[in-house]
């Protein structure tokens, strides 16, 4: 009889988990589909004696379209309380239990092949569930770190349930066996915990984690086993955490009291510890029926999301792009401006304005919050304070802000190596935190808001500052510097970005190798952005990341140099002029400088750094460009200043990836091209002998 009951609760099980996807995926003959399987299950539960169960199937048999995933969820939530009070009424009553059967297990190999086949029999909804199960693993995460401060909140406990039973279901329907299982055993302990009868602590919040770290390793290795790449086998990892999770349930099965086999067989709500709580009720919070649900609260249902390879968005943006340049060019052809035609003009200012507006939009569909990335330093955290022995309260702000798809990607290297620095270099231990009047819970603050056209990324610690001699002894004793070298404070604290530059004593699991902050730099840098520090010795450290909104268009100053045109960042001009003689001045026979108030700053010709050899303006015939590159700050002259000019960036491709002060190209309106350049390539130009080529 129970090997019998097995097989029904097997049943169910996968009848249930296949209509949860039939509802999720939406397809046209979902609920026809979802009504065949709730015929199915209903005649298996009748074969099994559960009456009222049968019923309520039956009842949602007869149910409108609309209301069926609401009805699903009912079901779904009295099944799995009825499964609980099974199991905990087999545990208790069973004072010597037969050691448990270990099932034989295919071979990995066998595993990996079965997969591989359901996935490649469909593989448009292969990605739909990598990318589905990817945003829901995410969204776990950051759930289970605010579960680890308030353990009894159900609500939370319901939100982390129902993408792990998503992840579970739409795994069974695919075939992809590996990833179900480990998300059944995780899911089984969410259960128990939502409904009262298992109280989350320290190795719960670890065991889950863990779960979603190797789920999204198992998830992303999806896509490449599709490619016919290997990947690693996880196995061995995924049975020591569902070890582990049983575990946790089993020592959570004693304290649940005996019950009556009526209240069992007929799925009566089943008090748990003693509290009037029915599982059918605390296992899923009950939902509203949709009439009762306030206006306000209503979701539009016009607003929907659309899910888009990233490969045609990328494709559109540089369609629209060309379209731009096509614009520019017929708008600026002198053909066209000779012609004295009021109506021609109309239309050329209307076809600007719709291009700029197609621009506009098509941009923003780029954009995505940096939210997600924002989360992934919330574990970051968590994990470094368990290793590292001190408290840390990391504090998230303007999660909202869009950037650029490709700057989010990127910036997540770059702001979890920062974040491990503020944590193991930054933040004191308790003990000198308290010596030192400090709360012993340290405080690291985590940022992102606009400033003029771009965004701002500030990593903000509460812990002892950069110790500025310390980092000039360092540099000495590393030869970086000499002993003579004068310095201020903030050319000091450059040097943190030097390559193997470290001020550690010990290296420890989290850092001191001295690599890492001149990676830093460079990836910023190659999104075109610059990264600036504050410091108060005692007070604490704040890293401002400086970005563009995009890196598909930028905003630059139109330069003239002989016939050749360049377009200079905007964010890297200080200021333009036209210089006197009084403020020229020789250096060395050969370097020229200029005064600009109070400073003395190395000039040269644009031509110059890149190899020209023949005649150039005086500067006070030409005009000066100041550019500024992280505090160093250099004048640049050039023939003539052509305007301000958005541009579409340009890859000039892997010849030109070499050239120092190159950072891309553009089609200017008049159909030439025109040489990006990039603030900190002309910088360390300067360094280099005249007449020597970029």
């Amino acid at each position: 009889m129970a090997d019998a009951l097995d097989i029904t609760i097997d049943r169910v099980d996968d009848l249930l988990n296949r209509a949860a996807c039939e509802v999720v995926l939406g397809a046209p003959e979902g609920p026809a589909a979802v009504r065949a399987m709730l015929a199915e299950t209903a005649e298996a539960l009748a074969s099994a004696g559960l009456d009222r169960l049968t019923e309520q199937v039956a009842e949602a048999q007869q149910c409108e379209d609309a209301r069926l995933p609401i009805t699903l969820a009912r079901i779904e939530a009295t099944w799995n309380g009825w499964k609980a009070a099974r199991v905990a009424v087999s545990c208790v009553e069973s004072e010597s239990p037969a050691p448990p059967v270990t099932p034989t297990r295919p071979p990995a190999h066998a595993i990996v092949n079965d997969e591989l086949t359901m996935l490649q029999g469909d593989p448009e909804l292969a990605g739909m569930f990598i990318a589905e199960a990817l945003d829901h693993l995410s969204s776990i995460e950051a759930l289970v770190l605010q579960v680890e401060t308030q353990p009894g909140n159900t609500r939370l406990l319901n939100d982390i349930f129902r993408p792990f039973h998503t992840i579970k279901g739409n795994a069974g329907a695919l075939g992809v066996t590996s990833v179900q299982e480990l998300a059944h055993s995780v899911e089984n302990l969410l259960d128990l915990c939502r409904s009262g009868q298992h109280r989350i602590g320290d190795g719960e919040v670890e065991a889950i984690l863990t779960s979603v770290d190797l789920l999204t390793t198992m998830i992303q290795g999806l896509n490449a086993r599709l490619a016919g790449q290997t990947v690693a086998d996880v196995r061995p990892e995924c049975d020591a955490v569902v070890a582990t999770v049983d575990a946790l349930i089993k020592g959570s099965r004693a304290a649940v009291p005996v019950l009556a086999d009526a209240d069992v067989a007929s799925g009566d709500a089943v008090p748990v510890a003693a509290a009037p709580t029915a599982i059918a009720a605390s296992a899923a919070p009950a939902i509203p029926e949709p009439s009762s649900v306030p206006r306000t609260a209503r979701v539009d249902e016009s607003l929907h999301n659309v899910k888009v390879d990233t490969r045609k968005l990328d494709t559109l943006i540089d369609i629209v792009g060309e379209l731009v340049i096509v614009q520019s060019i017929i708008q600026e052809d002198p053909a066209l401006q000779r012609l004295v035609d009021e109506r021609l003009s109309r239309h050329l200012a209307q076809l600007k304005r719709i291009t700029s507006d197609l621009q506009r939009n098509a941009m923003a569909i780029r954009m995505t919050p940096i939210g997600a990335t924002f989360q992934k330093m919330s574990r970051l955290v968590r994990d470094l304070s368990r290793k590292s022995g001190k408290t840390v309260d990391l504090v998230l702000a303007g999660e909202e802000t869009e950037l650029d798809r490709k700057v989010v990607e990127d910036i997540n290297d770059p702001l979890m190596h920062m974040i491990r620095n503020s944590v193991d270099h930054g933040i004191e231990s308790p003990d000198a935190r308290r010596a030192a009047g400090k709360p012993a819970q340290a405080r690291v603050a985590l940022s992102a808001y606009h400033e003029g056209g771009s965004i701002v990324i500030a990593i903000v610690d509460d812990g002892a500052g950069l110790n500025t001699e310390r980092i000039r002894e360092k540099a000495i004793a590393q030869g970086v510097i000499t002993e003579d070298a004068t310095l201020s404070p903030s050319e000091i604290h450059e040097l943190i970005f030097r390559p193997g530059f470290s001020t550690a004593e010990t290296v420890t699991q989290i850092s001191g190798r001295g690599v890492g902050m001149d990676v830093v730099r460079r990836n910023i840098e190659a999104l075109r952005g610059r990264i600036e520090i504050q410091t108060t010795p005692g007070a604490g450290t704040t890293f401002l990341i400086k970005l563009p909104l995009t890196l598909a268009i930028l905003e630059g100053l139109l330069l003239r140099t002989g016939e050749q045109r360049f377009v200079l960042p905007t964010f890297c001009i200080r200021e333009s002029l036209r210089p006197t003689r009084e403020q020229v001045h020789s250096f060395q026979g050969r370097r020229r400088v200029i005064q600009v108030r109070d400073s003395l700053l190395p000039m040269i010709h644009l031509s110059e750094l890149f190899g020209h050899t023949g005649p150039l303006p005086e500067p006070w015939d030409a005009t000066v460009v100041v550019i500024d590159d992280n505090g160093r700050r250099i004048a640049l002259m050039v023939d003539e200043l052509l305007g301000k000019q958005e541009v579409v960036i340009k890859a000039l491709g892997s010849g030109f990836a070499q050239v120092r002060g190159v950072a891309g190209g553009a089609i200017l309106g008049d159909g030439r091209v025109g040489l990006i350049l990039d603030a900190g390539g002309l910088v360390s130009l300067m360094d280099r002998p005249l007449g020597q080529a970029a």
